[in-house]
């Protein structure tokens, strides 16, 4: 880590002149502090992400368990873009970062409202069915029909 931020200091000192030192020094401070903070919501994100992985079966996701996994998920990258955006200029992380950041948000929160969607959708079922109501094929068996005629 010591190597990635030796360019950034050398650039920094060099922009700002030696009128400007004091500010060098205190960039450092800045640096480590956006990547402690930014290092912890990666780790809570990463921590999540594990746990929907573990509750996949055969590749594929239950909806069920798997929406509020995904919507802390979303929660957790919202959080997470909110910083970086809140903090861009302090922190010196670039647009194209925050535009990555951004889009991955964009894909979590549209996969977990598909996934939150399909699990209601489970939930309405399994209730019609305990109550024995809903469409044909649902719930209990149609009564059958009897001949009409004579026999």
């Amino acid at each position: 880590m010591a190597n990635s931020q030796a360019p950034f200091r050398l650039r920094l000192a060099a922009a700002l002149g030696a009128g400007l030192l004091a500010l060098a020094f205190a960039q450092p401070a800045a640096a480590q502090s956006c990547e402690n903070d930014i290092g912890a919501l990666q780790q809570k994100r990463q921590t999540q992400i594990t746990e929907i992985n573990k509750s996949t079966q055969d590749g594929k996701l239950d909806p069920v368990a798997a929406c509020p996994r995904l919507r802390n998920l979303a929660a957790t990258e919202n959080e997470m873009l909110g910083y970086m955006q809140k903090n861009q200029n302090w922190c010196n992380i670039p647009d194209d970062v925050i535009g990555s950041v951004k889009d991955g948000q964009a894909k979590t929160a549209s996969v977990a409202k598909q996934a939150c969607t399909i699990a209601a959708q489970i939930r309405k079922q399994q209730q019609q069915q305990a109550t024995g109501g809903g469409a044909p094929g649902f719930g209990a068996p149609p009564a059958p029909r009897l001949p009409a005629g004579p026999l």
